[in-house]
């Protein structure tokens, strides 16, 4: 049935082994370079993720919309990654927090699916430097683990002179407590009732929010929406964002955005995927603040 996961294709059961199987003997019957191994894993790098992808999500018999609507993934994104059409994505972290979700859903391995993507996404002349990579990974290691060795020496060294330092201030110091008078404690009088209670003082949130830094906000659009930022309660964009704008903000402690569309917005706080504003379709608005640093993904939008 449509949008649920069929176990006889899960990996590792005998369908999907079948399957793969032959999906492999196909691209080795069909592959261009039937001579040259290098060529023939490099070409096949580049087409194996998109294709592998689409195959995954056909088996399961998800469409396309139904993972936009549970991922909040714009339906062209998902299209890009299954053609490896990287023009069309807004590349960085998005694009692998977008393999990570599908994957997720999918029910995939996401480390795997980001390597075959990392693989995909390589640069040319790979599979010409590995070979001088491998020959000289035997010196390599040689040299890492002397700087291992004298890292751990000094980390040695460190420690002693620490430690004998410490037991050398302790013998200085002791005579010194020991005959210093002690003294007498001094009663205190009362003066009132106004000194009774000691007078409690707020925490100064401004320091510490601002020893953390400033945040750093990027805004994405996948689709024209109307888009409305506050950085620290001053309004810093009030207008329509178009696809293909990347934009960028600070302020110090708090962030408020406010969008038509919450699905065609895409969010990212000092390297971190901020959750998406609202249901899809719907407009949203979010408060951004220090304390939505490495939360987890439910965030504190409002509808």
């Amino acid at each position: 049935m449509p949008g649920q996961l069929l176990p006889l294709y899960f990996p590792g059961t005998p369908a999907y082994i079948a399957l793969e199987v032959r999906h492999r003997l196909l691209l080795k019957m069909e592959s261009p370079f039937p001579g040259d191994h290098s060529q023939r894993s490099e070409a096949m790098a580049r087409g194996n993720f998109g294709e592998r992808l689409k195959r995954e999500r056909e088996m399961r018999e998800v469409s396309l919309e139904e993972i936009t609507s549970a991922t909040r993934i714009g339906t062209r994104f998902l299209e890009a990654l299954e053609k490896e059409d990287w023009n069309k994505l807004p590349g960085g972290v998005f694009n692998r927090g977008f393999v990570r979700a599908v994957a997720r859903y999918l029910g995939l391995d996401e480390e795997s699916l980001l390597a075959e993507y990392d693989l995909a996404r390589g640069r040319p002349g790979v599979s010409q430097a590995a070979a001088p990579a491998v020959q000289r990974a035997p010196e390599l290691a040689a040299r890492v683990g002397a700087a291992l060795l004298t890292v751990l020496v000094l980390l040695v060294l460190a420690m002693g002179g620490y430690v004998g330092w410490r037991h050398l201030r302790a013998l200085h110091a002791f005579p010194e407590t020991s005959h210093a008078p002690t003294a007498a404690p001094q009663a205190t009088p009362a003066t009132g009732p106004a000194n009774s209670s000691p007078v409690s003082q707020p925490p100064d949130t401004s320091a510490s929010s601002s020893a953390r830094g400033p945040l750093q906000l990027t805004v994405l659009p996948s689709d024209t929406v109307r888009v409305e930022i506050l950085a620290d309660g001053k309004t810093v964009l009030d207008r329509d964002l178009h696809p293909g704008e990347t934009l960028h903000f600070e302020a110090r402690s708090e962030f408020i955005v406010s969008a038509s569309n919450s699905s065609a917005v895409l969010l990212d706080m000092n390297g971190q995927t901020m959750p998406p504003l609202g249901a899809p379709g719907a407009s949203g608005r979010i408060v951004l603040t220090q304390n939505d640093l490495n939360r987890g993904p439910d965030g504190n939008a409002q509808p």
